[in-house]
């Protein structure tokens, strides 16, 4: 388990906030297989498996932030203003915001382990793509327009 050995989640003996893990496909590409008739079916191809944490009750339970994303065609139209832009992944950016303390046992989850927590967040939390946006602008607030857009985890610095 290595988000145990990173620290980003510890285990936890109990919690009134208990949310299950499902196991699901993780999906390739497309391939053609031909069927019994001779027919050519596309099928996406599982390229191995995903543990998803099914926080639904928790997000049901929890006040919206509406903080909204920037709108990716007026970030792409300040990009083609300029002859020079490069793209940048901020790699595992969720992972990189710490959880308060008092808020970290609502993202308990059980598995065949043991039953965990986050240190910091995770996906799967209603607000976690707000928040992170607003992090990334508050740290790139005197950039952001003048030479780089941030959406998410992706940068785009452009400039002449």
């Amino acid at each position: 388990m290595k988000l145990l050995e990173a620290g980003i989640i510890y285990p936890i003996s109990d919690s009134d906030y208990v949310s299950p893990v499902h196991v699901v496909p993780k999906k390739g590409g497309v391939t053609v297989v031909q069927n019994e008739k001779n027919e050519l079916i596309p099928s996406r191809t599982v390229t191995g498996h995903r543990m998803c944490i099914d926080y639904r009750k928790l997000n049901a339970a929890t006040r919206k932030d509406h903080f909204s994303l920037p709108f990716i065609d007026q970030m792409l139209e300040r990009l083609a203003s300029h002859p020079y832009y490069c793209f940048l992944d901020g790699h595992s950016g969720f992972f990189q915001i710490l959880i308060h303390p008092d808020d970290q046992e609502k993202t308990t989850f059980t598995c065949p382990y043991g039953t965990f927590a986050y240190r910091r967040m995770p996906f799967r939390l209603c607000n976690a793509p707000t928040t992170f946006q607003r992090c990334m602008m508050s740290i790139f607030t005197d950039m952001i327009e003048d030479f780089m857009e941030v959406f998410m985890d992706e940068f785009s610095v452009y400039g002449s």
